[in-house]
Order: C-alpha cells, then sequence, then structure tokens
C-alpha cells in the first residue's frame, strides 16, 4: 500500500467486516459508562469528570475493540485478553491477541528514544510548566498538555509497547514518529494515535463505505473523533462546543482536498508540500482543539492537583 491514510486503507484492504462482529452488546458500555460518568460529573470537579469520560469511553472502546478481535482470534489465552484489556492503550486486538504473529523487534534507539520522551514530559510537567508567571496560565496549562503527551503518548506508551515486543507480542506502537509524516494522510493513517485509525476503519469507513463510499465514510468518522472528543474536552469545560469537532471536521476535509485531482496537482499528498500541508492543516487550528476554556478550566486546575503548577 502507497501512503497509508484512511481511505485508502480502507479501500485496498478486503472487507471482512460482518456485522456479528459488532452485536449491540458490544456498543453498551460505551453508553452506559459515558452516561454514568455525566450523572455523577455534577458532583466532580471538571479535571476529574474530563479524565473520568476519557477513562469511560477508553475502557468501552477496549471493549469493543477486544469483543470483535477475540471473535476472529477464538484461540486467544485468557491471559493475552486480560493484557490486552488492561495493560496495553493500542486498539488493534487481532493483532495483539493472535499469538501465531511475530512481534516486530524493538531496537536499542527505539528504547532510547522512548525513555529520553517521557523524561522531557516530566521535565516540561514539573519544570517548565513552574517557571512560567502566574500572569500566563494559558501559556502554562499548553506546556503542562504538551509534557502530559509526552509522558503517555510518545514515552509510557512506547515504553509499553517495546516490552510486549521483546515478550513476543506485536503491540504496534501508538505514535510512529508523527513529525516525518510526508502527507496529512500518512500523519492520520499510520503515524498520529494508530489507535484511531484502527477504530475508524473498523467500526466506521468499512460497515459504511458500500453505503455512502469511502469519502463521505472517512468525513463520518472524523466527525465522529470530534464529537467524542468534545464530550471529553468542552463538556468539563462548560464551554467551546463544537471546536473539537470542528477541528476533526476540517482534518478530514482536508484529506479529501489532499487525495482530489488538484491536491495531487498542487503536490498536496508528498515531498516538501505533503509536509508543509500536513503541519498547517493538523498543528495550526490545534486550538480548537484543545481550546482556551479547556486548558484554562480543566489543565490547569489539574496541574495544580498533580503539584505541576
Amino acid at each position: 500500500m502507497g501512503r497509508p491514510d484512511i481511505a485508502l486503507a480502507a479501500a485496498s484492504r478486503a472487507d471482512t467486516h460482518s456485522p456479528s462482529e459488532n452485536p449491540p452488546i458490544s456498543w453498551l458500555p460505551l453508553i452506559v459508562l459515558s452516561a454514568a460518568v455525566l450523572i455523577a460529573g455534577r458532583h466532580l470537579a471538571p479535571w476529574a469528570l474530563m479524565w473520568g469520560l476519557a477513562i469511560a469511553i477508553y475502557g468501552a472502546l477496549k471493549w469493543m475493540t477486544w469483543w470483535r478481535g477475540h471473535g476472529r482470534i477464538p484461540q486467544a489465552s485468557l491471559r493475552r485478553s486480560l493484557a490486552y484489556l488492561f495493560l496495553w492503550p493500542g486498539m488493534d486486538a487481532p493483532t495483539f491477541l493472535d499469538a501465531r504473529r511475530t512481534a516486530t523487534p524493538a531496537t536499542r534507539v527505539e528504547l532510547l528514544g522512548a525513555i529520553a520522551s517521557t523524561l522531557l514530559g516530566l521535565l516540561l510537567l514539573f519544570g517548565a510548566v513552574r517557571i512560567l508567571p502566574s500572569g500566563l496560565p494559558l501559556a502554562a496549562g499548553w506546556v503542562g498538555l504538551f509534557g502530559l503527551i509526552f509522558v503517555l503518548h510518545f514515552g509510557s506508551f512506547r515504553l509499553v509497547s517495546i516490552w510486549w515486543r521483546w515478550h513476543g507480542i506485536e503491540a504496534v506502537p501508538v505514535m510512529r514518529a508523527p513529525v516525518a509524516a510526508a502527507s496529512l494522510g500518512e500523519f492520520w493513517g499510520a503515524r498520529w494515535n494508530t489507535a484511531f485509525h484502527v477504530l475508524a476503519r473498523d467500526y466506521v469507513v468499512r460497515p459504511l463505505r458500500h453505503r455512502i463510499g469511502v469519502p463521505a465514510s472517512m468525513l463520518v468518522a472524523f466527525a465522529g473523533s470530534g464529537l467524542i472528543h468534545d464530550l471529553v474536552i468542552s463538556v468539563p469545560a462548560g464551554a467551546g462546543y463544537g471546536l473539537p469537532t470542528a477541528y476533526f471536521s476540517l482534518q478530514g476535509l482536508a484529506l479529501l482536498l489532499e487525495r482530489a485531482p488538484i491536491g495531487r496537482r498542487l503536490g498536496l499528498g508528498a515531498g516538501v508540500r505533503g509536509r508543509l500541508f500536513a503541519i498547517a492543516v493538523s498543528a495550526l487550528p490545534a486550538f480548537w482543539l484543545f481550546h482556551p476554556a479547556f486548558v484554562l478550566n480543566v489543565v490547569v486546575p489539574f496541574l495544580r492537583v498533580i503539584g505541576a503548577r
């Protein structure tokens, strides 16, 4: 496969999806857990509500992917299933559960990079955040967010991936050098948060592409991700509703432009232009995703709670 974006991944692979793989019971925890946290949220601090929603949605999605993956890999052991559910942040259950797969070797450079990312994140959280003037809470919140992302996504999650691969289990890293993406499609399809790519491909694009087409199903996938982010980000913040959805909708539209004839003529899918286009579309409007209300009302108070501010 050439450029691994969501649309091409969905269109180029065999369609092995069947309705029985995603019965209503697999979706039930997503509705029940999210509703339970929202009901209890009246008594929670905004930062606690944010984490509660994030954990509830994450846990429900893990259940959904395990249910589907266990149906495809019925010989998966209980031990491996529990490891997938509780000790691995990725969402590609069939790959993790399949004992026949050969694990991709982890290198020393990869290990050192994961350790360095974790340390950088801790330095940002408990160093840079503290030295910023008290009159710059928005800047402190953004720095703290970057710290959390480095500690979790680029650091700890990568270390967990290395650990499982050392033990013979194929655990594809959640982050795969996103700065190296040569296009927006490659950024979202293969490098930034591969868990999102798996969910979008298996639960939205493949089921819908024969009904509404790949482009429309891809837009639905991005809009759905935006709504989930709105739930986790804007609801606890009590403001900024719709901004995360607008951010992800923009990503979907930009991907369509990149793949359209005019985008190909402009060279948006490769080379220097592709890289610049990916950076401009994914990074510049990031304040829609992590909007000021979220940073000030949720992130900054959380930083105080953990002693980073």
